[in-house]
């Protein structure tokens, strides 16, 4: 079985600061990608932030210079530093793990879910 655990985040004022983190465990030999997705009422799904197994990385221009992705392939771990937070950056957040089933195709793993509040 695969897990992917997700912990951190909360609420904030405008311009704080929160960190999210994710690990994955179980049957896992490599990982693909790993990323960062958030969902706000009445809205879809939308990328965050990922990073490759090299270590590129991909930032929605919403959050560029102000989200920091990483990942720690040693721990199969991934997190995001998220500064100069606004109110339009409340959303569930999820983590997203990417794992090869064959040279050519994946499975995606998410996390269950963490809300981040930004509000006055």
């Amino acid at each position: 079985q695969v897990r992917v655990v997700q912990s951190g985040g909360g609420s904030v004022q405008p311009g704080g600061s929160l960190r999210l983190s994710c690990a994955a465990s179980g049957s896992i030999g490599l990982i693909n990608d790993m990323g960062w997705y958030r969902q706000a009422p009445g809205n879809q799904r939308e990328l965050v932030a990922r990073v490759t197994s090299s270590f590129v990385t991909e930032y929605a221009d919403s959050v560029q210079g102000r989200f920091t992705i990483s990942r720690d392939n040693a721990w199969n771990t991934v997190s995001l530093q998220m500064h100069s937070l606004k109110p339009e950056d409340t959303a569930v957040y999820y983590c997203r793990v990417d794992v090869p089933t064959s040279q050519f195709r994946e499975f995606v793993y998410w996390g269950q879910g963490t809300q981040v509040s930004v509000s006055s």
